[in-house]
């Protein structure tokens, strides 16, 4: 038989293919190996081989997640994209809904734990868009992934074990078990570790399950909230008024100083009005720098931030949780000549993207890699800059600015042939 020949670049490709299923191969080895390890160390965490063996039986690393260790977008949006996708009104009046769907159990949560319904209802609305969207990762493949690759690996050994421990105590049941990249999961995306210590039995059946029952989940939110100390009936702070001459460097969250003090500095509500008198501490937020909004943050704001360490994301609870008791918009503009959209006008913008041919899926209000690629292909049309993939009020307005776009014209169809 004559042996086959292949060009250079075919046998470059055939090498490229070995190298990746070897590096593939390897790579599943590593897993198995440390799968090993882990047993051990799991059975001094009180997780019986038996369960560690049924629950990880056939257990594949998926190691698309350790991208995403470095990419939060809490870290990674600007500010005014953030809180547009987050605090927009589909999520506020879905959020009001909630409020009077579930009235009875946030009542009993309020009385029992001192957090008012507003606040859990938004953490609610942040975290899972009140249910919708748990995560699509299966929670034992990323857990274990993380326990055996990439940094902070004994960090998510801890929550890995306390997922075992979970399942093995009854309190979760594995089919479905999806969540974050990270291990967070549930109607408030609780990380095990954090569930095994805080969540509670809301509904007296026994069991403490974030996953299929909301008042559990309702509760243990308002749990992890009054102990990470939450004090009832005090705000979480507002929106104020700075002096032109303000000092920008006494801003920042661990900056707190009395509001006498703020007072005397010239600081004011954000209508003017005086600051409330005493020495209760607090600390003057900017968010985007001096020419951006001001905010007054007091004890109930760490409280939010604890739930996840970044400030954007608790000022997105805390300002959705007033726009659920029927609060404003915060009256200071953004520093931005292109603002953020919510969902309901990123869905237009799709719309529109997917009128002029480009195949991005479903109008979902979800920006993703093709909305992304689609967006910037029309920004260098346009010549618009810059040419960033980013969903904004400029390429909307432009877009929307523009000349319909016509659809193609129906041909009749061809005669069958002869």
């Amino acid at each position: 038989m004559t042996p086959m020949k292949f060009s250079r670049t075919a046998r470059l490709a055939i090498l490229s293919l070995a190298a990746c299923a070897g590096s593939a191969q390897a790579d599943d080895l590593v897993f198995n190996d440390c799968l090993a390890g882990l047993r051990m160390q799991a059975m001094q965490a009180d997780i019986s081989s038996d369960s560690f063996d049924q629950y990880t039986a056939g257990l594949q690393p998926d190691l698309g997640v350790l991208e995403l260790l470095d990419a939060q977008p809490e870290f990674t949006t600007p500010i005014w994209d953030y809180l547009a996708a987050l605090v927009d009104e589909q999520r506020i009046a879905e959020g009001q809904a909630m409020l009077e769907t579930h009235a009875a159990t946030l009542a009993t949560v309020a009385q029992q734990y001192g957090v008012d319904a507003a606040t859990v209802v938004a953490v609610w609305g942040v975290e899972s868009d009140y249910g919708k969207t748990f995560g699509k990762r299966p929670l034992l493949v990323s857990l274990s992934t993380l326990s055996c690759f990439g940094r902070r690996q004994p960090f998510f050994r801890g929550e890995f074990f306390a997922t075992l421990a979970l399942l093995q105590s009854g309190d979760l049941q594995p089919q479905g078990l999806n969540g974050s990249w990270a291990g967070a999961f549930g109607h408030t995306q609780f990380m095990p570790t954090t569930y095994q210590r805080i969540a509670v039995d809301g509904d007296g059946d026994g069991r403490r399950d974030l996953v299929a029952s909301i008042p559990d989940a309702l509760a243990s939110t308002a749990n992890f909230l009054k102990q990470a100390g939450w004090r009832s009936g005090e705000p979480w702070g507002y929106e104020i008024r700075l002096l032109p001459d303000f000092d920008a460097s006494l801003a920042g969250r661990k900056s707190k100083r009395p509001l006498n003090e703020w007072s005397a500095r010239g600081v004011t509500r954000v209508d003017g009005s005086p600051l409330p008198a005493g020495d209760a501490r607090a600390a003057v937020l900017l968010p985007a720098g001096a020419q951006g909004p001001a905010l007054l943050v007091l004890r109930n704001f760490d409280a939010i931030y604890s739930y996840n360490a970044a400030e954007s994301y608790a000022l997105a609870i805390a300002h959705l949780s007033d726009r659920l008791r029927g609060g404003a918009a915060w009256v200071a503009p953004w520093p931005t000549d292109d603002p953020g959209l919510g969902r309901g006008e990123r869905r237009q913008l799709q719309a529109l993207l997917l009128a002029r041919g480009h195949a991005i899926g479903e109008a979902d209000g979800m920006i993703g890699t093709l909305t992304r690629r689609a967006i910037v292909t029309e920004q260098l049309r346009l010549g618009l800059q810059p040419q960033d993939g980013r969903a904004g009020r400029r390429i909307l307005e432009a877009l929307r600015n523009e000349a319909p776009v016509m659809p193609p014209p129906t041909l009749p169809p061809l005669p069958p042939p002869q």
